[in-house]
């Protein structure tokens, strides 16, 4: 099959697409046909190895102190089932799949069944890879960590980006007022997605606005903007969900997300740093939202399995309006039977 793979860290040049063998799925694990695998924020640091605190550490998620051990990039997949191992019993070959497989950006990857769920009715596959990740952490940041409620003050700080798009259609689709923060190019994107307000970052600073209540739930997407910053337009018991942010080449966001953890349990606001996880339950409670109408994904662009190297260099610049997403096509050649 071919995929897009890199020997060692770097700028996109280190992405080759190379012929590499067909992955066979495990007991509890399915084979898919990719049809199209979504770029996250996660691959760009898998490609660059940082933060470099994590090439030591991070030897389960595949990291290693010179170069990845797991060689194939991607994580977002859909596609159509190809085999099944031994223990699945949710899918069954020609089955169109959306969820989580660890290296997408191939003709085929393998998944457990349990990051797998049907792929949504209304959407294209372009469309259902850009869902696991971005909508996952924009559920989990607003429901989970943020508690969000009907009639809340919301703010989405990053709200034209992968998640933002979500969280700002989530937002809308659990009955809270909605602020989105973006650039003056997005602001009628994010207004078109159902934001009630849309401040335009480049003519106003969201934590300086003096005539709004203050925010029940900020959704952080940027790490732009310091804790106290966002605490002096966060209600007195309200909570910021902290997700993302560049940070330092050594330590990435966690300096950031540690300091909310010192704070926190000194104030009565809620500093939440936001850990992700897609999962079935996720990808469940998103296919009926998407299915109903409630909420659509938003590609920015999409490129070739052999562009791969060109998305990650769009995506790393820092202003795709939604998602970027890479489109695989059938493969060239059907795999061994397994």
């Amino acid at each position: 099959m071919r995929a897009i793979a890199q020997d060692g860290y770097g700028s996109p040049d280190v992405l080759e697409l190379r012929d590499a063998p067909t992955p066979l799925a495990g007991p509890d694990e399915v084979l898919i046909e990719v049809r199209a695998a979504a770029l996250n924020p996660a691959d760009w640091h898998f490609m660059r190895g940082q933060a470099y605190v994590v090439r030591l550490v991070g030897y389960g998620m595949g990291f290693g102190p010179r170069g990845p051990r797991v060689k194939i990039r991607g994580l977002d997949v859909s596609g159509r089932v190809e085999a099944v191992g031994r223990n699945v019993t949710r899918f069954r070959k020609g089955d169109e799949v959306f969820g989580q497989g660890n290296g997408a950006f191939a003709e085929y990857v393998t998944a457990p069944e349990s990051a797998l769920a049907p792929k949504p009715t209304n959407l294209t596959f372009e469309q259902a890879a850009a869902v696991p990740e971005a909508a996952s952490t924009a559920l989990q940041g607003l429901r989970d960590a943020g508690g969000i409620q009907q009639g809340q003050h919301v703010l989405i700080n990053g709200a034209s980006g992968g998640v933002g798009t979500y969280a700002v259609q989530l937002a809308v689709a659990y009955g809270a007022h909605v602020t989105g923060v973006c650039s003056t190019r997005n602001v009628d994107l994010v207004g078109s997605l159902g934001a009630h307000k849309v401040v335009d970052y480049t003519r106003e600073d969201f934590t300086r606005v003096a005539d709004h209540r203050p925010y029940d739930v900020i959704l952080d997407l940027i790490g732009n903007r310091t804790l106290s910053e966002c605490r002096r337009v966060l209600a007195p018991e309200g909570t910021l969900v902290l997700s993302n942010g560049d940070g330092s080449r050594w330590f990435g966001p966690l300096g950031s997300l540690i300091g909310a953890l010192v704070v926190s349990p000194f104030v009565a606001q809620k500093l939440r740093p936001l850990a992700v996880r897609s999962n079935l339950e996720n990808l469940t409670t998103l296919t009926t939202l998407i299915e109903s109408g409630e909420v659509t994904p938003v590609i920015d662009r999409t490129y070739p399995l052999s562009e791969t190297p060109a998305a990650m260099r769009y995506l790393e610049e820092g202003h795709a309006r939604g998602k970027v997403v890479i489109s695989v096509g059938p493969p060239i050649a059907q795999p061994p039977s397994t």
